[in-house]
This record gives C-alpha cells, structure tokens and sequence, in this order.
C-alpha cells in the first residue's frame, strides 16, 4: 500500500471508530442517566432523537461540500465539533434541554465524517472493498469499546466522565490528522473511471430503500441492546453475582455483553470485505440480511445465554454486510459524486434511521421491550425483499480489476 493510501486508511478508520464511539456511549447510560436526571426511559431515549437525526441529515450537505472543497478541511472539524460538544455534555449534563442541545451537536458533527471517510477511501485506495473491510472492523471497535468504556467510566466516575472521555478522544483524532501530514485522495479506486462514471440510478435509488430499512434496523437494535440486556439477562447476572460473591453492577454487565458482541462483529467486517472482493456482492448482500432478519424473530422469544448467542448471529451479519453495501453505493454511482452518494446514504440510514428511536420507545412503552425484535424483524423481512427486487432489476456487477488480476486466467 502506498504512503498516501496508508494515511487515508489509517485516519479513515480511526474516525470510524470516533464515529460509533460517539453514537453507542449514549445507549450503554441510558438507565444511568434515568436516575440522574429524574426520568423514564422513554424520556431519556427522547434526549437522543436531534443527535441521532442530525448525525443522518446532514451527511448529505457535508458530502456535497466534501465533492466542492475536499475531504480534510472536513475531518478536521469533525473531530474539533464532536469533541467541544462531547465537553459541553458533560458540563450541562444536570439540564435535560441542554445536555440535549449538546447531543445534538455530538450528532451534527459526528455526521461529517461518513460521507468524507468513505469518500476518501472509494477515490484514494485502490482495493476499495478490501479496505471498507478494514474501515468497518475498525466501526465495529468503536461499537464495542463505547459500551464497555462507558460503563466501566459510568460506575467508577458518574455519567459526567463518560461525555468528558468521549470529547478528548475525539479532540485527539486533530492531532493524528496532523501526525500523518493527511493530503487530499487523489488516486483512481479499483473501478475504472468509465465503470464509475456509468452510475445506474434505478439501482442506486432501490439500494436507497434497502439501505434505509438498514439503518432501522441497526439504529433500532443499537439503541435499545444494552437496556435490552439489562432486562433480559438477569440469570447470567444471577449466576456471576453468585461466582462474584456479592452484588454486581446490571448495567456493566449488560454493556460488557454488548461490547463482546460488537467486538465480535469485527470478524463479520473482514468477511464482508472480503466477499465483497471476491464474490458477487448483491447475492451476498442478500444472504446477509436474510440471516440477521431469522437472528431478530428469535431474540424476542429468548432470554440470557440463547439470546446473547442470537445477538452475536443478528450482530455478525447486520454489521458484516456494510462493506458489501458500502462496495455497491461505489459501483452504483460516478466516482466524482462518491462524497455525496455516500452522504445520501446516510441521510436515509441514519436520518430516517433515527425514526428508530422514536419507533423503539413507542414499542416499548406499549407492548413491552420484547416487541422490539418483532418489529425489528419485519424491517429485515420487507429489507430482504428490496433486495430481492435489487437484484432482479439488474445485472452482475462487472468484476473488480484489483481481484480478476489475482484469479486464475481462463485457458482455450
């Protein structure tokens, strides 16, 4: 890899993992902040709903003006938005509307960074499916360090400390940017410029829909998994009270939980990426989904050691297929839009994902936190079959010139 690809690679993938850092510390205090703010659950979820809208509507406008002025002008104020508002957290945190406002901007600017990082990669490194395997695994450790993070911080120091460790990490991200001297992607991706620039828009618009449900289904499932745990793994924290030898703390047991799971998922990752290289990534898209939509039905029907085995199934293959999605976005759309296309993915993903939210403290309130899987399980179903309409409506994608030249050369 070249010296240019490394310095994307690298600053790509550690604002991945500020990224879902910054998205999965406010899940893993959502009962801790109940009882420091006076609230119900559904209120406390309530306090989330501008960060996570903002962080998926805005993902369109920062790609357009990435495509206009270049991608590290914006990683930069990435890091420096994400982590003043991650301070201004912690110290409005006794103010529901503040510590919302401050949310909110943890939202706005971690919504850069998508757009741009995933632009980067698909212009500047040339085995572009390869290296979203990389990008994602490196998501995932966000996902699982954020809950495990945060709950050890919240039960030694208070939820407080867990927004001022969330505004350092993200402040430190300038100093890297600045470490490995990052310039603009200028390089060709493993797509020729005529492949890229021959965007299939009906393709790209039914991609639209599917990654839409996508961004339910995860948003959806990341929100509610630790409180989720909390209330449904009380065996296996029966069990390790009894091992332990005295009381121990729900809420570190259930982000540990959720933070092995994500971890986990960073093997699914790698194998998204490489199947994405190697294999046709519409049937793999497929086969993924399908797996996690039966993972989903079967989570709201088990409790403690079957469920935390579904978790790890719904999670391997929910998060497993973002490099093969991410792929399809690159092939589907002109490489000169890559900033944008990638923005109005996450406009639809998390934007509308962010209806998650809402949906998810709705269903609990009225039928009970079980009925989120349900429901969750019939976003994946109707998702399966976009995809199935996806793959109907058009054809095999053109192999990649950075895998043919490591396949065996057909002989007469």
């Amino acid at each position: 890899m070249k010296p240019q690809e490394q310095s994307i690679l690298i600053t790509s993938c550690f604002g991945h993992f500020i990224t879902h850092f910054n998205m999965l510390v406010f899940p893993a205090v959502v009962l801790p902040l109940t009882g420091h703010l006076g609230l119900d659950m559904a209120q406390v979820l309530g306090l989330s709903f501008w960060m996570y809208l903002l962080y998926g509507v805005t993902a369109l406008p920062w790609g357009i003006l990435a495509d206009r002025f270049g991608a590290k002008r914006f990683m930069l104020l990435f890091f420096l938005g994400a982590g003043l508002s991650g301070l201004f957290a912690a110290y409005w945190m006794d103010s529901p509307a503040l510590f919302a406002i401050s949310l909110a901007g943890i939202g706005l600017f971690t919504g850069i960074y998508h757009p741009v990082g995933l632009g980067m990669i698909s212009k500047g490194v040339e085995r572009m499916s390869m290296g979203l395997g990389y990008h994602g695994m490196f998501g995932n450790l966000g996902l699982a360090t954020a809950p495990l993070l945060a709950g050890i911080t919240n039960w030694l120091w208070g939820p407080r400390a867990v927004y001022v460790a969330l505004g350092i990490l993200n402040l430190m991200g300038m100093g890297m940017m600045w470490v490995l001297s990052l310039t603009e992607p200028k390089g060709e991706t493993e797509e020729s410029v005529s492949e890229a620039d021959n965007g299939l828009l009906q393709a790209f618009i039914i991609l639209l829909i599917a990654m839409m449900l996508a961004g339910l289904a995860y948003r959806g499932s990341s929100v509610i998994l630790p409180a989720y745990f909390e209330l449904k793994n009380q065996g296996i924290l029966q069990a390790l009270s009894d091992l332990w030898g005295g009381d121990i703390s729900g809420n570190l047991v259930a982000t540990t939980i959720t933070s092995f799971i994500f971890l986990v998922g960073i093997v699914g990752q790698y194998a998204g990426g490489r199947i994405a290289e190697r294999y046709e990534p519409r049937f793999a898209y497929l086969a993924f989904h399908a797996v996690s939509m039966m993972a989903a039905f079967f989570m709201a029907i088990t409790h403690d050691l079957p469920l935390v085995v579904l978790a790890l199934i719904y999670f391997f293959f929910l998060l497993g297929m973002q490099p093969i999605e991410n792929t399809l976005v690159a092939r589907f759309t002109p490489q000169r839009f890559h900033h944008s296309a990638y923005g109005t993915k996450f406009v639809l993903t998390f934007g509308v994902g962010a209806l998650a939210v809402k949906m998810v403290g709705g269903i609990q309130t009225t039928w009970g936190i079980e009925s989120t899987f349900i429901a969750l399980g019939i976003v994946s179903l109707t998702l399966v079959a976009v995809v199935l309409l996806l793959i109907l409506r058009t054809d095999p994608l053109p192999q990649s010139p950075a895998t043919a030249s490591r396949m065996p050369k057909a002989t007469l």
